[in-house]
């Protein structure tokens, strides 16, 4: 695509692929990906902001895509990724000792531990899709979720081993990741015991409608990397976050203080979650970030905010590390 170069770099006893662009002098953003999600997620960031000056780096976080699949949930938690990254980004920032970081989904819950852990590496921060929350002192987060969406809601049914891998399979890959990638379902993501992906259709079917920014040729990379990769790697992030909980009990009541600006779709299904509007907007979020600079709702823009709307959200990223940049 477009000059993006690939390579494999060794990180924290792990080899990790990364898709990069850009002035090697250029300042450093690193661009983290979510669930069910790989670099590619940033394909039009990767060449929008290098267009721009910037050196943009994208990697498969640990256990998707072409980087390392260790195979235990408890090798997923926040301080063996961002070891990931911290290392990462001492391997490719070369004499700037802060980069930019832009993440969605999964990877900007780990933003949020990037920086709590280690924000003298982040020049700023643009988050996209899930703010930061708090950690409860008392309650860990899978108990929290069952008391309030059931126990059909999708972090609890992906708590097994094998059994939600069994169910992607039986419904097939392709068809998971359509329904993942282009669904508008608002509120908190529930998966029925029974057909929780939906009805089956021919899933051999070429008559497959998908919305202009989704391609066939985009949704056949991310099936033919699942088809070869799985999607353990990726569920194991969300299997570690009661052992998260426990690892960050020090940071209890720690607050963000890097530069962020938060980014969200208004059909996004974390954003039409009960609750979290209100926390947003109404002041919770700035409590907790007090650096936060900016909240930025596009409109008709579901979760995938960066690949529906991907000039709109390269702009506003350029737009708020340029403020920074100026302000130094």
């Amino acid at each position: 695509m477009g000059g993006i170069e690939h390579r494999m770099v060794s990180v924290n006893g792990i080899t990790m692929h990364i898709a990069e662009k850009g002035p090697k002098e250029g300042p450093v953003v690193l661009l983290l990906h979510g669930f069910p999600d790989l670099w590619y997620t940033w394909r039009h960031q990767i060449t929008g902001l290098s267009s721009l000056g910037y050196r943009a780096i994208a990697p498969d976080l640990r256990g998707y895509g072409d980087t390392d699949s260790p195979e235990s949930f408890s090798e997923y938690t926040c301080l063996n990724v961002v070891g990931d990254l911290v290392a990462l980004m001492d391997s490719v920032a070369g004499d700037q000792e802060k980069v930019f970081l832009v993440a969605h989904d999964w990877g900007a819950i780990i933003g949020w531990f990037i920086c709590w852990f280690r924000p003298d590496k982040i020049k700023g921060f643009v988050c996209l899709s899930v703010p930061y929350r708090p950690r409860h002192p008392k309650v860990k987060p899978l108990q929290g979720f069952k008391a309030v969406f059931g126990d059909d809601y999708y972090i609890c049914r992906f708590q097994e081993p094998g059994k939600i891998e069994g169910e992607i399979a039986s419904a097939g890959p392709r068809r998971v990741l359509r329904n993942i990638f282009t669904g508008r379902a608002l509120g908190p993501p529930i998966l029925p015991k029974e057909k929780p992906f939906g009805e089956n259709p021919n899933p051999n079917s070429e008559d497959i409608e998908l919305p202009e920014w989704f391609s066939k040729e985009d949704l056949e990379f991310y099936v033919s990397k699942f088809e070869k990769a799985g999607f353990t790697g990726g569920l194991n992030y969300y299997r570690a976050m009661d052992l998260n909980w426990e690892l960050t009990a020090p940071w209890t009541g720690a607050k963000i203080h890097v530069p962020v600006k938060f980014i969200t779709g208004d059909f996004d299904t974390v954003y039409t979650t009960p609750g979290i509007k209100e926390y947003i907007h109404g002041g919770g979020f700035a409590a907790d970030v007090p650096n936060l600079k900016e909240i930025v709702v596009i409109e008709d823009a579901g979760h995938f905010v960066n690949q529906e709307k991907p000039q709109e959200v390269t702009a506003h990223i350029n737009d708020f590390f340029t403020k920074l940049q100026n302000n130094n």
